[in-house]
């Protein structure tokens, strides 16, 4: 056993968890962007970066399971305790179209001038069966002459010119107008997301908010341009068309819309059903693009454990499934269109036959036949619109679905309007009898836990799964508590705006989460306007300046996706460094220097006893010695607090802390040990 965990540690450069050790490879939920994203070190407009899960939901397998079969699974499944996200019922129709009022109301103008000019190209296009009509009937009773003839050609080909101009008009207006509608969900998506709590991205995989953003919003957009376009089209033409044959032979057009009661039955079956398969297609394109997320940032895990092969053969059955589930679609789709053209050459069959007879027997006139034709003609276009815009309707409505439920989620965090809160008098907290949990069907995380966290540096240890950084997260205010539990600067945190608490707080998670950009700008991130000198100056407090130097462009380095091209300790120190930068009240290290050695350790310590007098550091930390140099030191164990005070007190008090020790500094158990 011990052989094989060394051999998990070494292979996998990206983790020191002791759950590794046991051959776990449970896919981390991912940290929720709000409003402390910038002390928590999240990018604004960036995909959303992972975290390990916390200490009481790991759950570490059998030694005997695959690992392969793990990590394959795990885009797959939802934590234990955590339920997957329901496919979302069907809104009301009113419910969708709040979404779209709006953009709608915003460019209501832009759509009349849009909607007049396709209007003007189909009373153009009407027109023209009319000339025809003349120029037919002139010829059969040879009455036209050859001027009259070329006036009629020239007037047609003016129509024709005028009708090209009108249609970019329409289609940049319109079509622009659905690009615009297009942004505006996006973005409302976007800022919703940040203001999501943890539970919410514990149910949604960063693929399926990607597809939501995606592909869902592609559907939309093609059902809001090409499908409004097409639908009002139809509607006008069809109306406009079927009063000019009326007024040219009643008999005829009745003859001629007869298929049309049997499109509308078939039409409205067959949408219902495109709207469940083309809903399963989102789901199954938000499984495929979490599988290649999640396999993308774990590359060099994958690469570690030669899973190259097995992720290649799982993706290829996501996407077997996806092109299975898409041909379904297309199965509905062959129909509709196939359908619609049918009912429109029946029509046209049953005028060639009947109307040809009325010309022979002289009651209708070449040229009011030649009219009638070119009508149905154009009627044929709204009969296989129908089929068209049914799917991009359908196809539009499902996805509108998907984002209205989305959107319709509230965070779980209660929250209040920023009044204008008096600047924090002392950076303070206070737990009374605190008790959390993750969900209703887990084991509580915290219990009972009374603490006071005042100015000076606070040590917090514990086995692995004591509830030290389900203590960080309620402090960072990323989970909810009841009332009259936690208190900020002596005022209950659910009376304070969440702004207010995030903003009187710098936190440094158990992994750093870096972006692919520069190092300068990953250590301003949370204070874009810093100047040169204070970026270098906070990298000197987190002992990571001489590092950066040591690079060949410096702090202009492009550190990869993740800080791919740093070490483990460097990417501590930066984003403690980060963290520094930011110069808040508050400083919450959750195990962020676990990677750094003992020197550069203490050198960091001494960056942030100069730094932070006055202010509230909390550490999360397994090491002695890091403990020892804090003010006091807080011992958790299975949620609650089983001891606090100072170095030497629990060297003589707590025998989990005298073990440490012992374990550490490699003193006997059995002898006495001197601080």
């Amino acid at each position: 056993m011990g052989r094989l965990e060394f051999f998990i540690i070494i292979i996998n450069p990206e983790k020191n968890d002791p759950s590794a050790a046991s051959g776990s490879l449970i896919a981390p939920p991912a940290l929720p962007p709000c409003n402390l994203c910038l002390s928590l070190g999240f990018k604004p407009l960036s995909v959303i970066a992972e975290k390990r899960p916390s200490e009481s939901s790991r759950q570490t397998p059998p030694i005997h399971q695959p690992a392969t079969t793990l990590f394959a699974s795990s885009v797959k499944k939802s934590p234990p305790d955590i339920p997957a996200p329901d496919r979302p019922n069907r809104a009301d129709l009113s419910q969708l179209l709040a979404l779209l009022r709006p953009s709608f109301s915003r460019y209501r103008w832009r759509l009349i001038a849009g909607f007049s000019a396709l209007l003007a190209v189909d009373f153009l296009q009407l027109i023209i069966p009319r000339i025809l009509k003349s120029g037919v009937d002139g010829l059969a009773k040879a009455t036209a002459s050859q001027s009259d003839l070329l006036a009629l050609a020239g007037l047609i080909i003016l129509i024709a010119i005028i009708v090209a101009g009108l249609r970019f008009v329409w289609r940049y207006l319109i079509i622009g107008f659905s690009r615009l509608l297009e942004m505006a969900i996006r973005n409302r998506i976007f800022t919703h997301i940040l203001k999501m709590d943890a539970l919410f991205f514990a149910r949604h995989t960063p693929g399926d908010l990607m597809a939501h953003s995606s592909n869902d919003l592609s559907a939309v957009q093609m059902a809001c341009g090409m499908g409004l376009v097409a639908a009002i089209d139809a509607l006008v033409m069809s109306i406009a068309t079927i009063g000019f044959m009326l007024h040219i032979h009643v008999q005829l057009t009745l003859l001629a819309l007869l298929p049309m009661p049997f499109l509308a039955y078939f039409t409205r079956i067959l949408a219902g059903r495109l709207h469940h398969r083309f809903n399963t297609v989102q789901e199954q394109f938000s499984l495929m693009t979490e599988f290649s997320r999640s396999t993308i940032v774990s590359v060099r895990l994958i690469k570690a454990y030669t899973m190259e092969k097995f992720q290649t053969g799982e993706f290829d059955k996501l996407g077997r499934k996806y092109v299975k589930n898409n041909l379904g679609v297309a199965y509905i789709q062959g129909l509709i269109n196939p359908i619609a053209t049918l009912a429109g050459n029946l029509g046209m069959l049953m005028i060639l036959l009947v109307g040809g007879r009325l010309v022979i027997l002289g009651t209708l006139t070449m040229g009011d036949f030649v009219a009638f034709v070119s009508y149905l003609s154009m009627l044929i276009w709204p009969m296989m619109a129908i089929g068209w815009v049914a799917n991009l309707v359908q196809r539009g409505l499902t996805s509108l679905n998907r984002i209205h439920h989305l959107l319709t989620q509230q965070s779980t965090l209660p929250d209040i309007a920023d009044t204008g809160e008096q600047p924090l008098l002392q950076p303070s907290f206070n737990l009374r009898a605190v008790c959390f949990s993750y969900s209703p069907a887990r084991q509580p995380a915290l219990r009972t836990v009374d603490l006071e966290l005042g100015p000076g540096i606070h040590g917090i240890t514990g086995r692995t799964g004591s509830g030290k950084s389900s203590l960080c997260r309620i402090l960072a205010r990323l989970y909810p508590v009841p009332d009259g539990q936690l208190f900020f600067g002596g005022r209950d945190v659910n009376t304070l705006p969440l702004a207010y608490i995030r903003s009187h707080i710098a936190y440094v998670g158990q992994e750093p989460i870096l972006f692919s950009d520069t190092i300068a700008a990953n250590i301003a991130l949370g204070r874009p306007e810093a100047s040169e000198e204070e970026i270098r100056e906070a990298a000197r407090s987190a002992a990571v300046h001489d590092d950066i130097t040591n690079l060949p462009d410096g702090y202009a380095t492009l550190i990869g996706e993740r800080g791919v091209k740093l070490s483990g300790g460097q990417r501590q120190r930066l984003a403690l460094a980060r963290a520094l930068i930011c110069d808040r009240p508050v400083l919450i290290i959750d195990d962020g220097l676990s990677a750094v050695d003992v020197a550069t350790e203490h050198e960091v310590f001494a960056g942030l006893r100069r730094q932070f007098v006055g202010k509230t550091v909390i550490i999360v930390s397994n090491r002695i010695k890091m403990l020892s140099l804090t003010d006091r030191i807080v011992i958790f164990e299975e949620g609650r607090i089983v001891s606090q005070g100072g170095h030497d007190e629990l060297l003589a008090a707590n025998s989990l802390y005298r073990s440490m020790f012992a374990k550490q500094m490699q003193v006997p158990a059995g002898d006495g040990v001197e601080p």
